[in-house]
């Protein structure tokens, strides 16, 4: 038993160690650089693919851009409580849709970005471009480090907006 014990005791100071910075534990997740997208529900209902070309310094780039069912968490739902019940949530999808295209060396400067969605008819459901400028990615917290450059956007009521 005590073996067991000493075991786990080993196994639990792996998870969250990682690198340090300024005597901060920094977890090992990483950051990917590129374009994040999510398409609105009231837009998502019509969409069956999307096109995404990012051009910058005169070359233009079109990653691969697959979009999968968004979702969010639903309301959490307890058994009590007191410190031996339970709780738990689940995911729900949305009707949006969202995804994300890896785009090698993006810049953190302005960038020209032009997004289509297309449905089952020959014009597409949404066609716009915009001027974005990707910023660092700092999953673990800034103390931790950039590990990535991204641009979110999303595609709502016929208009395609950047995030801040």
């Amino acid at each position: 038993m005590k073996f067991a014990a000493l075991g786990m005791a080993f196994a639990l100071a792996g998870c969250g160690s990682g690198v340090q910075s300024g005597g901060k534990a920094c977890t090992a997740i990483g950051g990917l650089t590129g374009i994040g997208l999510d398409v609105a529900p009231s837009l998502a209902a019509g969409v069956e693919r999307a096109s995404l070309r990012v051009c910058w310094d005169g070359a233009c780039h079109t990653p691969e851009l697959r979009l999968d069912p968004a979702t969010s968490a639903a309301p959490q739902t307890c058994t009590g409580t007191g410190p031996d019940d339970t709780c738990g949530a689940s995911v729900v999808r949305t009707g949006g849709l969202t995804g994300f295209a890896m785009v090698p060396d993006l810049p953190k400067r302005p960038v020209q970005v032009t997004l289509k969605l297309h449905g089952s008819g020959p014009e597409p459901a949404l066609d716009r471009s915009l001027t974005v400028t990707p910023r660092g990615s700092f999953p673990n917290g800034p103390d931790c480090g950039e590990q990535g450059v991204q641009a979110r956007l999303t595609a709502e009521d016929g208009r395609l907006r950047a995030h801040p």
